[in-house]
């Protein structure tokens, strides 16, 4: 095999290398091991998302950030995001069930990826800072972005919230994704 600098080694590099080795080895044992990590090798797929690297970061925040601005720029822009948030300031039950909805959702594809596992993302051992980070960036994106553009009239708190709320749910999903998408 060729080192190439400007290229990682990939599966096919991993394949050739374990090929040359099938033929150096000594022993059929030997030869058996090393076929059974090429089998190994051959059942892997690339995954397009699924591993956080440690704990939550300023380059976590960034990604979230992308992520939520990316998908809740259709959300400011559109105008049935302000027709819902009307509907769900005069109930609140609503309100909740949406607030509860949004963090089921950002939980969902947390634990896809196994955030738990990573202790040095929980503040005192308890509290998730990888979720409360991500809540937090989408809930201030969205509060940020629908103040600014004049998407919202806060003369009228619960209606201007509900639609903020709206936006700060589909933005979490967005900053969710972001953070546990694989970066450079």
């Amino acid at each position: 095999m060729t080192d190439d600098i400007d290229e990682p080694p990939d599966l096919a590099d991993a394949m050739e290398e374990l090929e040359e080795l099938e033929e150096l080895v000594d022993s059929e044992a030997e030869r058996e091991q090393v076929r059974e990590a090429m089998r190994t090798l051959r059942r892997t797929r690339p995954r397009p998302f699924g591993r956080l690297r440690d704990s939550f970061d300023l380059r976590d925040v960034g990604e979230a950030l992308v992520g939520s601005f990316v998908f809740g720029i259709p959300m400011v822009v559109e105008g049935g995001t302000l027709e819902i948030g009307a509907y769900l300031a005069t109930r609140p039950v609503y309100i909740g069930l949406t607030a509860l909805f949004g963090v089921a959702l950002v939980l969902g594809i947390f634990r896809a990826v196994h955030f738990e596992r990573i202790e040095a993302d929980f503040l005192f051992g308890v509290v998730p800072l990888r979720l409360t980070g991500i809540l937090f960036v989408a809930g201030v994106t969205a509060l940020a972005l629908m103040t600014a553009w004049g998407r919202v009239d806060w003369s009228t708190p619960a209606v201007a919230g509900s639609q903020t709320l709206v936006t700060a749910v589909v933005m979490a999903v967005g900053a969710s994704l972001g953070d546990i998408l694989p970066g450079s």
